[in-house]
């Protein structure tokens, strides 16, 4: 029969060798009888001592749980990641390590973080470079504070003295660094794990405070009195880094009436007459600011409309009428449920100047122009102003002088200036008293709940406030154009992360730095008893950091004023006192450039490197940056690469609740039922970290992981296939030169050059997906699927020391070598593992002291003619097994070996290539064990092909090569009991009838005879 088949390019070809070629084919060449499988007489296995199956230690299974420890071990005990760390030949690389917080167990996201760290500078090692990684903890701040206050009882608290507090405090950092260094470390991850950075050391702290007065020298630090992001339930000032805006939050919003007093000077005469008796509308979500309204402001550039109420008031309104924006007219008198007619139409800035009296205060405010946040998407166009409790009414206040009320304690509690608010808690029962006193004031116009995005504390989980306080002050504005200068000088990765910083950077107020807590570095600072006034001078902060570098930040609760200044203004000491504040704990993590790289030689400043997930565009990559450009005029860095976050395997977000977090401790080491928890490895995490394209959010899950672990364990057994196959090869002495390889031979190395340079471009751009998805590439289709199943006769049935099995285990000894450094920044176990599991003498102790893949100048000489008759020979592999897969199926043919396949090529030049490679192979017929058959031809025509043919078929090759036609029948001759090829010089022998003219040879120059006996117990063989 003759079929037509269209097959698509070589990508396709290779698909179809990986997915049709029969079981067969695949497996591995098996000279002893098989356990459970059809009998075998006497005779075929008295040979199964003369065949060069596999030898090695190097486990099938990876019994990560024990071995990985032990790799882990070798590394310290031979202190290998020092030694190339410091002694490498060529320049440092450095990626900076951004701190995790030391205040809990580690979670999926930072084995994401410090794995992706460790692949880069494993590969950076491995290509000869000092990449010293100093990993970092972040030890001060509010959540470490709450956890040491938790664990108390009410009297211990109220006892306790800041000094207590601190050394409480400190003691549960460290506890915590030491649990999560283990984790680290159990993750496979290098580094300098005797001597981290943590933010507490004395001397980190010496730095930080030193690039405070930097920053107080260039300008950028002053002290002033502006509303901050307020966290009530922590009782301190927050950072925007600090804040989390959860789904679900629904404010108490109202619609307020402001009766006016007075025309202001800009407003018409014709609009005068409208305006006697109205009232300015305006709408809040934040109802108990309204105590603290000194103003109203208006878009300069927007329409105003004069509205009057038609027919009866809505009950318990006073106003008739009201001041909106032109076009929220129509949409509020449908909210009001009203009627509205429009008595005048202004423009915003004829109203500037008017004044309007409070309704539930003694007190007359101005209606003022505000900025472009005044829009008619919302509200009525007209904006309440407390510049005591937001950043643009404090904007407004400041160009309008208005005063900063902010009648609002450290706990969230009305002050006395709130009046009859007094002692109500803002968002609980002050929020309802303030509605329930419009309301009987008469100018509460509507109430409703208001679904949006608002602050809330990161930490407690509960929401802030706008509040104004004394604090401390970086002036971003003072260097923002630096900032965004330097911005741009930066290799971001991905490149959208440029855009978000700048954004960021663009659109950010002053950086609050001061805090209202005791565990964190305190700011510098003495303060004048009587006129409150701050002493702060380069003098007096570099004596400060002199005394902290000697005796860490303790001393400054710990002594006197007059030990903390220098000695000529100890004098001063009774007119002045500490102040109270610490320092934000971003500029204790924004510092770390200072406290890290600056102080180490070995560490490059800036880093070449940082690596964080995509929240530290406003979090650690902006604090750093503003704190170096701020001190020094350039970014603590040269490249910044985010990663996204990690989710379950349906794109969810992880939660305890949910019942979905994956410990990576228990990918690693499993869990009590190893058939729902496998302990899978170090290695396997790692090998997931390298399959995700990072750049967005990644997932995981128990499927996705035993889909790596599946490709994990392919990867082994390549491994162990190629150890095995060399257990009696020593390069020194039995190496073939290149020349001398066959074809195959060649090709396979060609390939694998290619693979260096892809693998090369995707570690230098960080894409490690497609190191990963290359190297799976090369393993499953190159070697599994086409040059280790043909090299298997080879190898096995060839004499040990034939010169084209020699051959052979040259090119896998080239293999072997070449593919443990591509695979050791992502399996540096199982790499190591292998490496110490070679057969013959190694150079280098491990495999990453023996560096990266060399590939010589030969391996890519293959010319573009013998690449493509290759291509075209794993086409016709294709279209044959196809053949030989139906053939099986209709029972007419069993093993490939069975088969005699001839070939026609159409293409001439392709035909002349084919008869070249058959024609090289010194009598070993390259194309017979290329498809696996017993014989093969290739045919003059496709007629000739088909001729005699039990099957054949007609396919297209890749584009350009043209027609092939591929025709099986039943091979000639009988079947050789040693390497079960068919061939007709079977039965020529008298001492040995059953071999076949290649086998007969071996077994004379062996001198082995035959002894029959029973069919011994079959060891079986090991598969690629």
């Amino acid at each position: 029969m003759l079929s037509s088949l269209r097959i698509g390019g070589p990508a396709a070809l290779r698909r179809g060798v990986a997915s049709l070629r029969p079981a067969a084919a695949r497996a591995p060449l098996r000279c002893l009888a098989s356990k459970g499988g059809r009998k075998k007489d006497a005779e075929e296995s008295v040979y199964s001592k003369t065949v060069n199956l596999p030898q090695t230690q190097f486990d099938m299974r990876a019994n990560s749980v024990v071995r990985e420890p032990q790799l882990q071990q070798f590394w310290q005990d031979n202190r290998i990641y020092e030694q190339l760390s410091r002694e490498n030949p060529g320049p440092a690389f450095t990626l900076h390590d951004g701190p995790p917080y030391a205040n809990g167990d580690l979670h999926i996201g930072h084995a994401l973080n410090k794995i992706l760290k460790d692949i880069i500078n494993r590969y950076q090692l491995l290509q000869g470079r000092k990449a010293k990684f100093v990993p970092g903890w972040d030890c001060h701040g509010l959540p470490i504070e709450l956890k040491v206050l938790q664990s108390m009882k009410e009297a211990e608290r109220r006892s306790l003295t800041p000094l207590q507090l601190r050394e409480k405090a400190a003691q549960f950092a460290l506890k915590t660094v030491d649990a999560q260094r283990e984790q680290f470390k159990r993750y496979g991850v290098w580094a300098d794990w005797d001597a981290p950075y943590v933010t507490l050391d004395p001397a980190y702290e010496a730095a930080q405070l030193r690039v405070f007065g930097q920053m107080v020298l260039n300008g950028h630090i002053y002290r002033g009195r502006k509303p901050v992001h307020w966290s009530p339930s922590s009782r301190t000032a927050l950072a925007e880094a600090e804040l989390e805006y959860p789904e679900g939050h629904t404010s108490r919003s109202i619609y307020v009436a402001m009766p006016l007093t007075a025309a202001g000077p800009k407003v018409s005469e014709a609009a005068k007459a409208a305006l006697e008796g109205a009232h300015f509308a305006i709408w809040t979500t934040t109802p108990w600011t309204i105590p603290a309204n000194l103003a109203v402001a208006i878009n300069d550039a927007l329409d105003y409309s004069i509205v009057e109420v038609q027919g009866d008031l809505p009950e318990g309104w006073q106003a008739r009428r009201l001041i909106v924006a032109s076009d929220l007219a129509g949409p509020l008198a449908e909210k009001f449920g009203v009627t509205l007619s429009t008595l005048a139409t202004v423009k915003g800035g004829e109203l500037e100047g008017c004044s309007y009296r409070h309704p539930l205060f003694d007190r007359v405010s101005p209606l003022v122009v505000g900025g472009d946040y005044i829009t008619t998407e919302s509200g009525t166009g007209l904006v309440h102003t407390a510049p005591g409790h937001g950043q643009e009414d404090y904007q407004v206040g400041q160009k309008y002088g208005l005063p900063l009320l902010s009648p609002v304690d450290d706990a969230g509690v009305f002050t006395e200036e709130a009046g009859p608010f007094a002692g109500l808690q803002v968002q609980g029962d002050g929020n309802e008293a303030v509605i329930k006193a419009l309301a009987e004031a008469g100018v509460l116009l509507l109430e409703e709940k208001y679904a949006h995005k608002y602050p809330y504390d990161w930490r407690t989980k509960k929401p802030t406030i706008f509040r104004a306080t004394d604090q401390w002050f970086a002036s971003v504005e003072g260097f923002r154009g630096a900032a965004l200068e330097a911005i741009r000088g930066v290799h971001w990765i991905p490149a959208a992360g440029e855009n978000r910083i700048t954004a960021m950077t663009e659109g950010r107020s002053d950086w609050c730095i001061s805090r209202q807590r005791k565990w964190g570095v305190p700011i510098p600072v003495f303060y004048y008893v009587d006129s409150g006034e701050p002493l702060l001078t380069e003098e007096t902060i570099e004596h400060v950091a002199q005394i902290v570098a000697q005796q860490g930040s303790d001393a400054w609760w710990r002594l006197d004023v007059a030990d903390l200044l220098p000695e000529h203004l100890r004098s001063e000491a009774p007119k002045l006192r500490k102040g109270e504040d610490t320092m934000d704990v971003w500029f204790d993590s924004g510092s770390s450039w200072a406290g890290v790289l600056g102080s180490d030689e070995a560490l490059n400043y800036p880093a070449d490197l940082y690596l964080e997930g995509s929240d530290q565009h406003r979090g650690w990559f902006q604090s750093s940056l503003l704190t170096s450009v701020a001190a020094n005029g350039h970014a603590p860095y040269k490249q910044v690469l985010t990663h996204g976050f990690v989710l379950d395997d349906k794109g969810m977000k992880m939660s305890k609740s949910l019942g979905n977090v994956i410990d990576p401790r228990m990918v690693i080491s499993g869990g009590k039922d190893a058939k729902k928890d496998p302990p899978y490895g170090a290695d396997v995490l790692r090998l997931w970290v390298a399959s995700v394209d990072y750049s967005s959010d990644v997932l995981i899950g128990g499927r996705i992981l035993s889909q790596v672990a599946d490709v994990y364990r392919k990867v082994r057994f390549t491994l162990r296939y190629l150890l095995g196959n060399l257990s009696d090869f020593d390069p020194a002495a039995h190496a073939v030169p290149h020349a001398e390889l066959a074809a195959a031979d060649r090709y396979i190395l060609a390939r694998f050059a290619t693979l260096v340079d892809e693998c090369n471009a995707a570690y230098d751009s960080y894409q490690f997906y497609k190191v990963y998805q290359a190297l799976q590439r090369f393993t499953v289709l190159d070697l599994s699927n086409f040059y280790l199943d043909v090299a298997k006769d080879r190898l096995y049935i060839n004499a040990a020391s034939a010169a084209d099995r020699r051959a052979c285990q040259t090119v896998l000894a080239a293999l072997l070598e070449g593919m443990l450094p591509l695979i050791a920044p992502l399996l540096p176990h199982m790499a190591e593992d292998a490496w110490q599991n070679l057969p013959y003498a190694r150079g280098q102790q491990s495999v990453f002291q023996a560096g990266w893949a060399g590939v010589p100048d030969e391996w890519r000489q293959l010319s573009e003619a013998a690449a493509a008759a290759w291509r075209a020979v794993l086409g016709i592999r294709s279209e044959l097994n196809l053949l030989l897969e139906k053939a099986r199926a209709d029972k007419a043919l069993g093993a490939s070996l069975e088969a005699k396949v001839k070939v026609h090529v159409a293409n001439e030049e392709l035909r002349a290539r084919l008869a070249a490679l058959q024609g090289a192979g010194n009598g070993m017929d390259p194309l017979r064990y290329a498809f696996i058959v017993s014989q093969a031809e290739l045919a003059d025509s496709a007629a000739a092909a088909a001729a005699g043919a039990a099957y054949s078929a007609t396919a297209q090759l890749e584009e350009g090569a043209g027609e092939v036609t591929v025709g099986v029948a039943r091979a000639d001759g009988a079947k050789c009991k040693r390497c079960w090829n068919y061939s007709t010089q079977v039965g020529a022998s008298t001492a040995h009838p059953e071999l076949c003219e290649r086998c007969l040879p071996v077994i004379e120059e062996m001198g082995f005879e035959p002894q029959p006996a029973a069919a011994p117990k079959q060891e079986a063989a090991v598969s690629a």
